[in-house]
């Protein structure tokens, strides 16, 4: 397979993984943090209009759900490209990122949380996804 194909391929596979990995957090974490009283979080204006009554654990998984979604996308976009992984692992993260930013920007919520999220949880989880990759140079060869 042509490796420009094949790099490109390894996006689209990342960001359907990684989106896939992130909804399924952010639809668990509403059965293990349960969301404040009278707080509607099935629409964004419901989210909006509630963001006042979350606790700092109502933050957790979508912390976790942006940093792990991220994080697993560009994991399996290391393994499937052929070349260039840390780019392919980069633009994952700013995929992410702009994404992240649009719900910054969207819902208000506290700025430690924006800051901790948009800082954190998308370019350096790229990183690390690439650098886990990198450092065990046998097993990507055998790909």
């Amino acid at each position: 397979m042509n490796t420009t194909v094949r790099n490109i391929l390894a996006v689209v596979a990342g960001l359907l993984v990684g989106s896939a990995v992130n909804m399924g957090l952010v639809t668990l974490s509403g059965n293990i943090i349960p969301p404040p009283a009278g707080a509607d979080v099935t629409t964004v204006d419901g989210l909006k209009a509630s963001m006042h009554l979350f606790e700092p654990r109502h933050f957790v998984f979508p912390f976790l759900a942006h940093a792990l979604g991220t994080f697993v996308g560009a994991l399996v976009a290391v393994l499937i490209a052929e070349t260039r992984r840390y780019l392919v692992a980069m633009i994952i993260g700013v995929f992410f990122l702009l994404g992240g930013i649009t719900n910054a920007m969207m819902l208000p919520a506290p700025p430690w949380f924006m800051t901790l999220d948009l800082v954190v949880a998308y370019l350096p989880m790229a990183w690390l996804a690439a650098r886990l990759v990198a450092g065990n140079r046998r097993h990507v060869a055998a790909l």
